[in-house]
C-alpha cells in the first residue's frame, strides 16, 4: 500500500517528541528544569487534525513539563510521558477504541520508536530522522524535527482524507 493510501485510512496518529515536535536539542535551566522548543506551524497543523476528526494522541520516552503544557494548550488529552514500549501504548489506545492498527499512525525519528511505527498502518520520519527509519517508514517528511515535519505531515494526512483543501479554503474565506 502506498503512503496516501495508508494515510487515507488513520483515525488516531500519534507522535513522539524529541525529534520530531521538536529538533532533538535538550535544555536544562541550572535548576533541572527541561526546556523546549515547539514550532507553532506544527501546532497549528495538530489543531487541524483534531478539527478534521483524527485523534491526536503524544507517546514519548521522555517526560517534562513543557510538554504537559504543550499537550494542554493544542487540547490533546492523550500524553502518554516516559513510556518505555511505545507499542504496548498504542496497542492499548487502539484497543480501547476498537479500531485496528491500519487506522493508526506514528511519527518518530530514532530506531526505538521502529517498533510503533512498524506496528501503525501508517508511519512517517522527519528528514532529519536517523537514516535506518528514513528507509523503514511510509512517508520521509522534506523538513527537519522542530522545523515543520509535524506540519508537513499533518497536511499530508489531511491531503489524503481529501479534507486539506476545504480546510485552507476556509482561511480565504
Amino acid at each position: 500500500m502506498d503512503a496516501a493510501s495508508a494515510a487515507s485510512q488513520v483515525r488516531l496518529m500519534g507522535f513522539d517528541v524529541d525529534g520530531v515536535m521538536t529538533d532533538g536539542s535538550l535544555y536544562f535551566t541550572p535548576n533541572g528544569e527541561e526546556l523546549k522548543v515547539f514550532s507553532s506551524l506544527d501546532g497549528h497543523g495538530l489543531k487541524m487534525l483534531q478539527t478534521a476528526g483524527v485523534e491526536v494522541v503524544i507517546i514519548s520516552g521522555r517526560s517534562s513539563r513543557a510538554l504537559e503544557l504543550r499537550a494542554a494548550n493544542l487540547g490533546i488529552r492523550e500524553l502518554h510521558m516516559g513510556v518505555e514500549d511505545k507499542r504496548a501504548c498504542m496497542r492499548s489506545l487502539l484497543e480501547a477504541r476498537r479500531l485496528p492498527p491500519s487506522a493508526a499512525g506514528y511519527m518518530g525519528d530514532d530506531v526505538v520508536d521502529l517498533p510503533i511505527l512498524r506496528a501503525c498502518g501508517f508511519s512517517a520520519a522527519p528528514a532529519d530522522a536517523h537514516e535506518f527509519v528514513r528507509r523503514h517508514v511510509c512517508h520521509v517528511a522534506r523538513n527537519a524535527g522542530g522545523r515543520g515535519a509535524v506540519r508537513e505531515v499533518c497536511d499530508f494526512l489531511l491531503a489524503s482524507q481529501d479534507r486539506l483543501d476545504a480546510m485552507l479554503a476556509a482561511y480565504l474565506a
